[in-house]
């Protein structure tokens, strides 16, 4: 195996990594549970279940109320699958209660439009295992890429990724992307409130103010299989600048900077 990590510091003393190179992961250890939000994926759902690697030991399928048979689907693929109702509307209320739900001492997130590789969960998984405490993936590092994203999209992750950076003293190279895995006492530390898309800015905003160890891994952004996206671009970044001045205010009120933790590399 072969891994490069280069280590810079957030704000809070988060130490961050972004992963340019990683081959032949095979990962061993804690259990790993796998979190699929899904409305109306009926179509998509087979393709994402059907490549899910062997490291995954439970999968949890959140069904945010579909019109379709996206639960039966999900379930002809894969019978051990679980589903759970969502208990509110939004992706953030359908990622909360399958983290809530899910009992691995690691917890991947994936979107369920096929957009995203299931593939890649053992990458994610190998910097878990090995010390980090959140893992998110990145379009923009080397590796990564997107066969979906738009002009209007990219400007606007630049621009808000630039504000992050700024406001949070980090070297970030991805904002609003979806591909993110956790260590379970970590994803507790957290305590995610958000209803909306804008969880996933959230979960970047807590990780950096509370000093957890953030590793960004490169990612391949797939179009969606069928269907219409759920994102609305100008809405859910207004929703995500919100966020982003709310957690920074709110980290700025509270606790001292946590000690810078130094990458001891796997």
């Amino acid at each position: 195996m072969e891994t490069t990590v280069s280590v810079v510091t957030g704000s809070s003393g988060a130490t961050t990594a972004r992963s340019d190179h990683v081959s032949d992961i095979h990962p061993t250890g804690g259990s790993v549970s796998l979190v699929v939000p899904a409305r109306n994926e009926a179509a998509n759902i087979a393709w994402v279940l059907s490549r899910i690697p062997d490291c995954v030991d439970e999968v949890i399928l959140v069904d945010g109320e579909s019109s379709d048979d996206t639960a039966g689907r999900a379930l002809a693929c894969l019978p051990s699958l679980r589903v759970v109702p969502q208990s509110g509307p939004g992706k953030g209320n359908a990622l909360r209660t399958g983290f809530l739900n899910a009992k691995g001492d690691y917890i991947i997130m994936i979107d369920a439009d096929g957009s995203m590789s299931p593939r890649e969960i053992p990458r994610y998984v190998h910097f878990l295992e090995h010390g980090y405490d959140v893992v998110k993936g990145s379009r923009f590092t080397g590796g990564g890429g997107s066969l979906d994203i738009t002009a209007l999209r990219r400007g606007g992750n630049r621009a808000l990724l630039a504000l992050t950076n700024l406001l949070y003293q980090a070297s970030l190279t991805d904002l609003c992307y979806g591909f993110v895995g956790f260590r379970r006492d970590a994803l507790a530390r957290l305590d995610l409130r958000s209803s909306g898309f804008e969880i996933e800015t959230e979960m970047v905003c807590r990780a950096l103010l509370e000093g957890l160890r953030v590793a960004e891994v490169p990612t391949l952004e797939l179009p969606r299989r069928t269907g219409r996206s759920n994102l609305r671009t100008f809405r859910d970044g207004q929703r995500v600048l919100r966020t982003l001045l709310r957690e920074r205010a709110a980290g700025s009120a509270g606790a001292s900077p946590q000690p810078v933790r130094r990458n001891r590399h796997a």
